[in-house]
């Protein structure tokens, strides 16, 4: 049987219980309801944000949530439906940050399997100087490189994605740049 992140007990549709079965024409355990044959799929969450840019400096966040509370990121997460990934990007730079941003082009994108997420950040730019923190932030504040808190990140997502770009904007070319992450780094 797959391994499913949270185990899905009843339909969704009707609320019988459900059977973990592969369904014709797929190649994995779903969970099925007997009753109304309705088919739950789980698939990968999608985290989204961005680095946002004034002139030499970021913006980041110091997380007031857990996972890993008090520890520094990039405004990021999860993508909500009906949004494209973008407008999320944004969303998240403004929730997190009370921070408005113009979301530039596609920068890291890392699928993370052992958690079932896939990280997509976006390079972007800081539109004013009007921050502040939002719920999900501690703190929130301008850096630059040399002021960067590497030994207090909370994700490796981030790590990887700031590492890029100091490289990137030390070339002065930014090129998307993929990957995976896989545990036990953070």
């Amino acid at each position: 049987m797959t391994r499913h992140p949270v185990p899905i007990n009843h339909c969704n549709a009707c609320g019988a219980k459900v059977e973990y079965r592969v369904p014709p024409g797929d190649t994995h355990a779903r969970a099925v309801c007997p009753a109304c044959g309705h088919i739950q799929y789980q698939n990968p969450k999608v985290v989204v944000g961005s680095v946002p840019v004034w002139e030499d400096r970021i913006l980041m966040c110091r997380r007031a949530i857990e996972p890993r509370h008090g520890k520094w990121t990039l405004p990021a997460g999860f993508m909500e439906n009906n949004e494209t990934a973008p407008e999320g990007a944004a969303r998240e730079a403004l929730e997190e940050a009370n921070a408005r941003i113009e979301v530039e082009q596609l920068y890291t994108l890392f699928s993370v399997p052992h958690i079932s997420q896939v990280y997509v950040i976006f390079r972007a730019r800081l539109l004013d100087l009007d921050f502040s923190p939002g719920a999900e932030s501690l703190e929130v504040k301008l850096v630059r490189e040399d002021e960067i808190p590497w030994d207090e990140l909370a994700f490796a997502s981030v790590r990887r994605t700031l590492a890029h770009f100091f490289e990137d904007r030390r070339t002065g070319m930014f090129l998307p740049r993929f990957g995976e992450i896989r545990p036990p780094e953070r």
